[in-house]
């Protein structure tokens, strides 16, 4: 093995390690802000209102996807866990498709792509918690209670997503995460 292809093979067990601390650590910031931080139990369905998807926005903002689905899945999945466990596997597959609109490859977290994918994301988890809430109680008549839930959630964690972008926008966060190797 070359000197070359030995610090190129370091280089990437290097990312691959920062990649996976990051998707740990926003696993668990997320299981934090869903469970426990702004959670505002809503309507009779066991749904709540929280800010964790706001997190997952940033993790699809700052991860490549493979890692920022794994921190959605994790985190969205370890709440339901904790507060209520019969959407535990929908939330698990919910919150893997709504990190799919965004893009890591820019050097900003705010850009008009990920404002974009945070509409998406919306209307995403909207829709995918009222077949969900079908499935589990075979009901189609609660469209409003369960889109209002949704969608009051996911819009308040789009806001959120999007001020917490620009701030760490303004400190460079996602540049200075990138070139450290």
């Amino acid at each position: 093995m070359t000197t070359r292809s030995l610090i190129n093979a370091n280089q990437k067990r290097s990312s691959k390690l920062k990649y996976l601390t990051m998707t740990g650590l926003m696993a668990a910031m997320i299981t934090l802000m869903t469970a426990y931080i702004c959670h505002i139990p809503t309507g009779i369905n066991g749904g709540y209102i929280h800010f964790g998807d706001s997190l997952i926005y940033l993790a699809a903002a700052l991860l490549p996807a493979p890692y920022a689905l794994a921190a959605a899945a994790i985190g969205g999945g370890l709440a339901d866990l904790l507060t209520s466990p019969i959407w535990a596997p929908a939330t698990i597959i919910i919150k893997m498709l709504i990190t799919i609109p965004f893009t890591s490859k820019s050097a900003k977290i705010i850009t008009p792509r990920n404002i974009i994918a945070a509409i998406i994301a919306y209307f995403i988890s909207g829709f995918c918690y009222y077949i969900a809430e079908y499935l589990l109680f075979g009901s189609w008549t609660a469209l409003i209670a369960s889109l209002s839930g949704s969608l009051i959630q996911s819009g308040g964690s789009a806001v959120f997503f999007i001020i917490l972008g620009i701030a760490l926008d303004k400190i460079h966060v996602k540049t200075k995460f990138i070139n450290e190797n």
